[in-house]
């Protein structure tokens, strides 16, 4: 993207001020969005996202953990671990956003993975390795119990990749809606456990080809950012609105209405009382985000069975 003349800035910074934007949206109004299921015929789960021009894929693999101790320790503490990767086609190396700028893409993809972790899981970065971030998912609207096979012996593990295909803003809430996606359109494949087995013996197992479990993602939350330009914040920026932003932040809630992860960018501190302002919009945005996006992987799914 060609740099914005100062007069181009002052034509967007005014119509945020005078709640009427470029593309003619309120302050708290989405793009239109659109969900595609089943994109990846390989992955157990797969859904493609577009929020505008903003274009993302996100996959979600199933494999069987046989190491029992592990699945001891992650199933006392009710904890899965998931890996995810983020990657940018060769177009989106350079990121024009204010809080990315200067940056290459593995930086970039490597700061949207742990965005992702901290909006949709909370707590502590995982540890990054190269594009792939480990981290123990606490729940976060995945019935755990469905991952699990044999107690304390077998146990399914995830790996969400995502891709980027364009971008023109909003990369973290459209990265959270196509995972949400994916993770409806996943079907983990039934098992069949021998019967008879000593404690020590890991038991033999039949993988169906046929039969699928589906995940209750009622509670996945979704990613809503508010983008803080001059004295008033926007939903759902595009890259010319990012770049006049003076700090943004991301904050995840699902139906039921509780925050489930919170994540800023931007050099510019912000007041508790807008951080508390903010919280409040983006938990009465995620209502409708919700509807939305609820309303199209149920188009999508019915479109992929048809």
């Amino acid at each position: 993207m060609v740099g914005l003349s100062c007069g181009e800035n002052h034509f967007i910074q005014g119509g945020i001020a005078q709640d009427l934007r470029c593309d003619g949206r309120k302050r708290l109004a989405y793009r239109p969005i659109s969900v595609e299921t089943g994109v990846i015929p390989q992955a157990n789960g797969s859904a493609r996202v577009r929020m505008g021009a903003t274009d993302v894929i996100a996959s979600v693999k199933c494999r069987l953990n046989f190491e029992s101790q592990a699945c001891c320790n992650l199933i006392k503490e009710k904890s899965r671990y998931i890996l995810t990767a983020v990657q940018l086609q060769s177009q989106l190396l350079r990121s024009h956003s204010i809080g990315f700028r200067g940056r290459g893409g593995d930086e970039l993809a490597a700061e949207l993975s742990i965005a992702l972790q901290r909006c949709l899981l909370g707590g502590k970065s995982g540890t990054a390795v190269v594009l792939m971030l480990v981290f123990f998912f606490s729940g976060a609207g995945i019935n755990l119990s469905s991952l699990i096979v044999v107690e304390r012996k077998i146990c399914w593990d995830l790996y969400i990749d995502g891709l980027v295909v364009s971008s023109d803003g909003n990369l973290l809430d459209a990265l959270g809606a196509a995972i949400k996606a994916a993770l409806s359109n996943t079907g983990i494949p039934r098992v069949q456990v021998a019967a008879e087995t000593s404690n020590n013996e890991q038991p033999e197992v039949d993988v169906s080809d046929e039969e699928f479990l589906q995940f209750d993602t009622a509670g996945i939350p979704v990613i809503v950012t508010l983008t803080k330009v001059g004295r008033h914040y926007i939903v759902d920026a595009t890259s010319e609105e990012e770049s006049q932003l003076s700090s943004a932040v991301s904050i995840s809630a699902n139906r039921q209405g509780n925050i489930c992860g919170m994540t800023k960018r931007g050099g510019v501190g912000l007041d508790p009382s807008i951080i508390l302002d903010m919280i409040s919009a983006a938990k009465h945005v995620s209502d409708q985000v919700i509807n939305k996006l609820d309303s199209e992987i149920a188009s999508a799914e019915a479109e992929e069975e048809s």
